[in-house]
């Protein structure tokens, strides 16, 4: 899609409701993803990282904590000064992910934490993920399942508004979608798995772990999130690795 083609994305606007939010903590990160892509990433200490969509980098923050050496990239200028602001000592660019400000085969990590689905062109920043990372490298991933992006609806709900089924349509049709929550108003892309799956195949990536987060316990800070997410798993998480040479 050319950049004629392709809708406002709303990040411009939306960037000061996006800090708002992960200032006050986004139940499905806080209670259901960190941990998980935490895990994921596994030993960062003295490790090159790049996280593709960081936003305000609060992902970056949570793995220099852990002693990677963080580069982090989104188009949103907003956003990257916030990042910059609130980490000095880490890399941050102005820079789409289908283009990456960084040499080939310099990355020994790249994360993707909910940004796949803000990238009008996947295929592309997927070869640059492959392209950035070091031989053995890995790509860590969170993003929306895609029967939940296929969704404008959400829920089937009955006359007392209780939640009967979760309803979907026109899965396999990749289209850009509009998403409204906390303020924010944005243009997600869905697609279906099979899009990603052969994307990061065709790149030449080798999947190492692939699950679908549900939460462990009952979380009283976000009550919804418990049955929401065993009812219907509306994230999935994948490891990709580049082959060894």
């Amino acid at each position: 899609m050319s950049t004629a083609e392709q809708p406002d994305d709303g990040w411009d606007q939306s960037a000061d409701p996006w800090i708002r939010l992960m200032a006050k903590g986004d139940p499905n990160r806080v209670f259901l993803l960190d941990g998980a892509m935490l895990d994921l990433c596994g030993a960062v200490h003295g490790l090159d990282v790049i996280d593709v969509g960081c936003g305000e980098g609060r992902f970056c923050r949570m793995l220099a904590k852990r002693g990677a050496h963080m580069t982090g990239i989104d188009p949103t200028a907003k956003l990257i000064a916030e990042a910059k602001r609130r980490q000095p000592d880490a890399v941050f660019h102005e820079a789409k992910a289908e283009a990456l400000p960084v040499a080939d085969a310099s990355m020994g990590l790249v994360v993707s934490y909910l940004s796949l689905l803000d990238i009008p062109d996947y295929k592309t920043a997927i070869n640059e993920m492959m392209r950035v990372l070091k031989p053995g490298g890995r790509c860590v991933i969170a993003n929306q399942n895609g029967f939940a992006t296929a969704s404008t609806k959400y829920w089937a709900r009955d006359e007392d508004n209780n939640k009967l089924h979760w309803t979907m349509d026109n899965y396999s049709t990749e289209r850009p979608c509009k998403a409204e929550w906390a303020g924010i108003s944005v243009i997600n892309w869905h697609r279906p798995m099979s899009a990603y799956m052969s994307a990061f195949l065709h790149a030449g990536f080798v999947l190492e772990s692939f699950d679908e987060p549900v939460p462990k316990a009952h979380v009283p800070e976000a009550p919804d999130l418990f049955s929401t997410n065993r009812r219907v798993p509306i994230f999935c998480t994948m490891v990709w690795r580049v082959p060894a040479k």
